[in-house]
């Protein structure tokens, strides 16, 4: 017997299928649903560290201080973890020179800050990667997804930390110091501007989500922080399921062949938007999803995750430039901000040629905290947490 068709042309069979499965199948619904979760990811996100802001700051500001280029260095990790962005603290450090009347003294001092505050960001990515922890083989992609960005500011920061301090110690200035006061003097009296566009289109939800969180008046903070995660990982979930799905077909081979086709495309993808964005603690969690579900590779995210670190350093540089008055501390503070930037640029040159280190590394810990889950959290908790906090702490109460 041949089915009957209904207006649709669809044999009776289909047409009867809930409307709802129909819907979920569709490339396009999926699509749109994708996109819908990434903007409330950022929401999260973006909630999350007003509350973290919100209870970290005054602590961040206390830590940011004129101290040893090892203390520095934690100070740099671990209030960036806390708040969980490097354009929050390196924004913190240009006001704090800025500000100052000596800069010229506590410049050197700030540098170190700015290599920790790179190795802090990717705590965000790492926090990320939990939502796939009750999939293992998700798990251990995502993670590797996670840590890729982790080991190449790590080892950037084992290579060039302790090379500016002796240097610095041999000539009496730092490679860093060098360049980033001889490239504010040059750019001194070059006006910045505000960079706002990721702000008004995430204001008309974010804005209302805040004055409702704080007009309750409980802990506002916390419940920001807590209301954030609850939005990132429903957030997280719908990216997951509906990515597969939506990026089929077409959709796929934009992803693949244009935006993630080479390193270079995959690299200024990275670099235009975390510069957008102005967070590159948001972009790239957004590709960790991605990892985790198999659409896109390790190797494939690397030079995007490179492309971030150099986008991150516009808010600062922005910043600076917008407060360029002439003045001895402006100056400063404007090269503090292009110290983040050449921190980054000598990394990627450094070390994108092996990028197969980082890349093995975050793979064979991944693999190992795949097996071991329980350990991703003692992870987290160590290296961004305990291991700072402790030299700051060892500092605090021995000098």
């Amino acid at each position: 017997m041949v089915p009957v068709k209904n207006a649709s042309g669809m044999g009776n069979s289909t047409g009867s299928a809930p409307y709802w499965s129909r819907l979920k199948a569709n490339q396009w619904f999926n699509l749109l649903l994708f996109f819908i979760a990434i903007y409330f990811f950022i929401i999260g996100i973006k909630l999350m560290g007003s509350g973290l802001k919100g209870t970290g700051s005054d602590l961040s500001k206390s830590l940011i201080r004129e101290t040893t280029p090892f203390v520095g260095l934690a100070i740099g990790v671990f209030a960036t973890a806390v708040i969980q962005s490097s354009s929050a603290t390196t924004s913190m450090v240009v006001a704090w020179i800025a500000s100052s009347d000596t800069p010229e003294d506590i410049f050197p001092f700030a540098i170190p800050i700015i290599i920790g505050a790179n190795i802090g960001t990717s705590v965000t990515n790492v926090l990320v990667s939990m939502g796939h922890i009750r999939h293992p083989p998700s798990f251990r992609k995502a993670f590797s997804g996670a840590l890729v960005h982790d080991f190449f500011n790590v080892i950037s920061a084992s290579i060039f930390f302790p090379l500016e301090w002796l240097v610095r110690e041999l000539t009496g200035k730092g490679i860093l110091e060098r360049l980033g006061y001889a490239t504010a003097r040059l750019l001194v009296g070059t006006n910045g501007s505000e960079f706002n566009a990721m702000e008004k289109i995430l204001d008309p939800v974010l804005h209302p989500m805040k004055d409702t969180i704080e007009n309750i008046g409980f802990q506002p903070e916390i419940m920001m922080i807590v209301v954030g995660l609850v939005i990132l990982f429903i957030a997280l979930t719908i990216i997951t399921k509906s990515a597969r799905r939506s990026i089929e077909g077409k959709v796929q081979k934009v992803i693949d062949r244009v935006l993630f086709r080479s390193a270079p495309t995959s690299f200024g993808t990275g670099l235009g938007l975390t510069a957008f964005v102005q967070s590159s603690s948001v972009t790239t969690s957004l590709v960790v999803p991605l990892v985790g579900g198999g659409i896109l590779t390790i190797e494939q995210i690397f030079p995007y995750t490179l492309g971030a670190n150099i986008g991150t350093t516009v808010t600062a540089l922005l910043a600076a430039l917008a407060s360029q008055d002439g003045s001895t501390a402006a100056t400063y503070a404007l090269a503090i901000a292009l110290v983040h930037l050449y921190f980054n640029i000598m990394g990627i040159v450094f070390l994108y040629p092996l990028r197969k280190v980082p890349i093995y590394l975050a793979k064979k810990v991944a693999k190992f905290i795949s097996t071991n889950r329980k350990m991703a959290i003692l992870f987290i908790v160590v290296v961004f947490f305990a291991i700072p906090g402790i030299v700051i702490l060892l500092d605090s109460l021995v000098f």
